[in-house]
């Protein structure tokens, strides 16, 4: 199964030629999922710079992505749009556990991403039960990978790039 990207791109063919940086977000109400786009926002050029591409993988339609992904100065990037989660599915992106979810960590994590640096909480746009993930792919392969214990976890998005 081939996946293409708002830009017509197919994601097998991106990853035989290049690594590809998965980035499946939560969904876009999410405050971590938008403090994911706000640090992708500031390092993207570093893993850029190193012959990586990025693609932002959400479960909303396109057009709604576009205008998230506008917001946090990402509208270049390319996406999928997964609506029925089948690339999360693919590779091994699990639902939240009640923990994961709920944890005493994601309430002071959500305080501070949400409120303190102004990312807030919205109105869930895909799947909230999703867990978030990052994924370094290439020539069909994981290479790297970050995977979420909590949905409020921050990943180092360029240490999981730099994968050689």
């Amino acid at each position: 199964m081939n996946f293409i990207t708002n830009r017509g791109e197919s994601l097998v063919e991106l990853a035989e030629n290049q690594k590809v940086l998965l980035v499946f977000l939560r969904h876009f109400g999410c405050t971590f999922c938008r403090e994911t786009m706000a640090d992708l926002a500031e390092v993207r050029h570093d893993i850029e710079s190193k012959g990586v591409k990025i693609v932002i993988v959400h479960m909303v339609k396109s057009e709604m992505a576009a205008d998230m992904l506008k917001l946090y100065h990402l509208e270049d990037i390319s996406h999928i749009s997964d609506i029925h989660q089948k690339l999360y599915n693919r590779f091994g992106l699990y639902k939240v556990s009640f923990r994961a979810l709920f944890g005493i960590k994601n309430w002071w994590r959500a305080f501070v991403a949400g409120v303190v640096k102004g990312h807030l909480i919205g109105k869930p746009a895909g799947d909230p039960f999703q867990m978030p993930g990052i994924v370094l792919f290439h020539k069909k392969k994981v290479i790297n990978n970050f995977a979420y214990r909590y949905v409020s976890d921050r990943p180092d998005l360029v240490k999981v790039a730099k994968i050689a």
